[in-house]
Formats: structure tokens, sequence, C-alpha cells
């Protein structure tokens, strides 16, 4: 069972981000404070529960967080400045979009900047223990797919609508055959077939 705060004071926000390891198309990062009072009894890391799970408690997120936010960070950017610096910048943009200042933020992962003077602690698979980055890792993963699926439209050759931009065999055979397209990761290198 996901704990429900890291710490006691209030209000603290949970950051996660989606799609670091893709090959095309942006990552996304949410931020989300939850009440103190949140429960879903199917809130869990967004890689454990499936997309039509995820879609609902994206509904019940957004409707019940005290504050919430999505950023993203194209793949041109992505290949500037490398994507750890892309995740915690998205994160940071998150946060900037919150319409209540948190008191504290956890992160998950290991790497985190200082955002502006807020304390904050980074948790190793922290998606899988506290209820907000759960929440978080839901929003940036739900709207990823959502701009994935949009993406597919246009590109539909890589497969997108199935595989939301990660190196899977089918998504490399199509780049060996059609090339990268502007949502691919140019620093991003491919293994082999």
């Amino acid at each position: 069972m996901l704990k429900p705060f890291f710490q006691t004071l209030h209000p603290e926000a949970g950051c996660d981000e989606a799609g670091r390891g893709c090959l095309a198309g942006p990552v996304f990062a949410a931020a989300v404070i939850l009440p103190t009072d949140f429960y879903d009894p199917l809130l869990n890391d967004s890689k454990k529960i499936n997309e039509k799970t995820r879609f609902r408690l994206r509904e019940t997120i957004q409707q019940n967080a005290l504050a919430w936010a999505v950023a993203k960070i194209d793949a041109g950017e992505i290949d500037t400045i490398n994507i750890l610096n892309a995740s915690i910048k998205a994160m940071h943009q998150a946060l900037d979009q919150l319409s209540l200042p948190p008191v504290h933020i956890i992160v998950d992962g290991n790497r985190f900047k200082a955002y502006q003077t807020i304390p904050h602690t980074t948790i190793v698979k922290g998606d899988g223990k506290y209820a907000s980055i759960a929440a978080a890792s839901i929003l940036a993963k739900t709207y990823r797919d959502d701009f994935m699926m949009e993406a597919h439209e246009k590109f539909p050759q890589y497969q997108w609508n199935s595989n939301k931009g990660y190196g899977t065999l089918s998504h490399r055979k199509a780049i060996a055959v059609f090339g990268r397209c502007e949502l691919h990761r140019e620093s991003f290198k491919l293994k082999e077939l």
C-alpha cells in the first residue's frame, strides 16, 4: 500500500516523468499535490497498472488533487541538454505551474536539481511507494501517451499507437526502413536489429 506522505509538512508535491527511455517524442513530467485524506486503492506506479485504469485514475487525480500540472520537453531540446537535464527541467516546469506552492517536494529516482528554495527528497522507485509520486507518474504517462497517439496519426509507419516511441523491434525496423522523423531523438543510439 502506498504511503500518503513522506514527511508531516504540507503541502507536499510528488514529481515523476514519463518517456525518458524512448527513441521518439518528448519527455513529460508531472507534479501533484494530494489532499491529506486522498485515497484510491487502484493508485500505483503507472507501469504496474493497465491503460484503462491509468486513464480512470487520471480523472480522479485531476478532480481531487489540491494542485497538479504537466509539462514536456521536446526531442530537440533533449538532444541539446541530455535526457536527465530534460527530465528535471520538465519537472521544474510542472512545479512552476502549480497553483499551490509546495513546502516539500518528493521525486521519483535518485537525481534532481534544487527547485527554488524548496527542500526536496529523491526516492528510488518512489512511484511505487508514495501516493503523490504515483499520481504524478499517472499524469505524465497518460499525457505522454495522448501525445504519441496524436503523433501516430502523422507518422503511422512507426506504430507509436502501440510502442509509444519506445525502442521496440518494430519501431527500430521502421526507423531502418523510413529513417527518423522530426520527433526522433537524434542523440539516442539505436540497438542493433
